[in-house]
C-alpha cells in the first residue's frame, strides 16, 4: 500500500500543493492530512496512519518539515518505520527515493546525514517562528495594541458595539464576525466574556 501524509500548521492553510507534488511522484491508496503544528507527533491523522501501515508499505511525504519540526522526534519516528519494514520517502531528501540495489547501508548513511541536517534546520525554523511571535506580541503590548482578552485590538475593537447591535436584531452574528474579521467561535467566546464582565 502507498500512503501520502500531508501536514499544514493551521486549519486555514491548503494542502493542495503538497497533494499535487506527491501525486506527481506516485499515486496513493490513502491520504492522511493533519492541520496542526509540527512541534510533536500527537496528531490524530498521523497516529491513525501509524495504526494501519504494515511491513512493505510506503509512506510518502513532500518535505521533512511536513513530517515534523523536532529533530530528535523525527529521527525516532523514522527509526520506528524502518524497524517495522515501512519505507518512508521524502521528496526533498532525494536519497530516500533511490534504490541502492542491495547496498542499503549506503542509503541509510546518506539518509541519516541529510535528515540530521534538514531536521536541525526545521527545528531552528520552529524556534525562530516562536521567537518572532513572542517579540511581535510584546511589541503590540508595549504599544497598547493588545486587549485584555489576549487578542490584537485591531481584530476585536468595538466588540461591545457589535454585540449590542446583534442583541437588538440590527445585525446577525455572521455579519458581526465579517465586520470584525473574527470567527464565530471567537465571537461567542468574546460574548460570554463580555457578559461575565458585566455581571461582576
Amino acid at each position: 500500500m502507498i500512503y501520502h501524509y500531508c501536514r499544514v500548521s493551521t486549519k486555514e492553510q491548503c494542502v493542495d500543493r503538497q497533494i499535487d507534488a506527491l501525486n506527481g511522484y506516485k499515486k496513493a491508496d490513502m491520504i492522511f492530512i493533519d492541520r496542526q503544528s509540527g512541534k510533536d507527533f500527537d496528531r490524530p491523522e498521523y497516529k491513525k496512519m501509524k495504526s494501519v501501515v504494515v511491513s512493505g508499505d510506503e509512506v510518502i511525504i513532500e518535505e521533512l518539515d511536513r513530517l515534523g519540526r523536532n529533530k530528535e522526534e523525527i529521527q525516532s519516528e523514522l527509526k520506528w518505520f524502518k524497524k517495522h519494514g515501512i519505507t518512508v520517502r521524502l521528496l526533498d531528501v532525494p536519497t530516500t527515493l533511490m534504490d541502492f540495489k542491495g547496498q542499503d547501508w549506503i542509503g541509510d548513511m546518506l539518509n541519516s546525514i541529510l535528515i540530521e541536517v534538514l531536521g536541525s534546520m526545521a527545528e531552528q525554523e520552529r524556534k525562530k517562528i516562536r521567537k518572532r511571535q513572542r517579540e511581535g506580541i510584546e511589541a503590540m503590548k508595549r504599544r497598547g495594541e493588545w486587549d485584555r482578552y489576549g487578542r490584537p485590538r485591531s481584530a476585536t475593537d468595538g466588540f461591545e458595539k457589535f454585540l449590542q447591535k446583534q442583541k437588538d436584531g440590527q445585525m446577525t452574528v455572521k455579519e458581526c464576525c465579517a465586520a470584525m474579521g473574527i470567527s464565530r467561535s471567537t465571537y461567542y467566546n468574546r460574548a460570554r466574556a463580555t457578559i461575565n464582565d458585566e455581571r461582576k
